[in-house]
């Protein structure tokens, strides 16, 4: 991994991802999402502050663990700006999210433990399936799994930007 000397205090985009093993791309990407900031030179190329390591090291590691990127930006909006995430705020925000991963790891292991009851050849055409139809939503109306889009009766309306509303239903071939 390049050194880069203490006496620099901006790094060119090649030099961030060379440090911080994301892509140039995936920094602009973050840079357009509000994650990270950049000045512009009068060459118009990107200069980061050194704490934009610090930064993209935080947002990956929120990634890792399954959390949204406007999570992300929201918590890292909360920071004072030009100022690394510190172990205190990681701490924080980490524990401010466990709930909410909590709650995935429960759909993952419930949907885990649904796999069982799929048949397995693709169509999941049960008439009652955990995974095309929780809870069983449709199952009352009729059997089936693929949803197809019935518009409302609109041969009286004229057609126009205000369509009828279309409502999801559900049939079986």
């Amino acid at each position: 991994m390049p050194q880069i000397p203490e006496k620099i205090h901006e790094l060119t985009v090649g030099q961030l991802a060379a440090r911080s093993g994301a892509a140039v791309s995936a920094l602009h990407f973050y840079e357009s999402k509000g994650l990270i900031t950049s000045r512009r030179t009068s060459g118009n190329q990107r200069r980061f502050s050194r704490d934009a390591l610090r930064r993209v090291a935080f947002v990956r590691a929120a990634q890792r663990v399954g959390i949204p990127l406007a999570t992300i930006r929201e918590a890292l909006a909360e920071l004072p700006e030009e100022r690394t995430p510190t172990e205190e705020d990681w701490a924080r925000l980490s524990a401010s999210w466990r709930s909410e991963l909590d709650e995935r790891i429960k759909q993952l292991n419930r949907l885990r433990d649904h796999l069982t009851d799929c048949i397995g050849c693709g169509c999941l055409s049960l008439d009652t399936c955990v995974l095309s139809n929780p809870d069983d939503v449709f199952g009352e109306r009729l059997t089936g799994s693929r949803l197809l889009v019935e518009r409302r009766d609109t041969a009286a309306a004229p057609k126009s930007a205000s369509r009828a509303p279309e409502r999801e239903t559900e049939c079986c071939d």
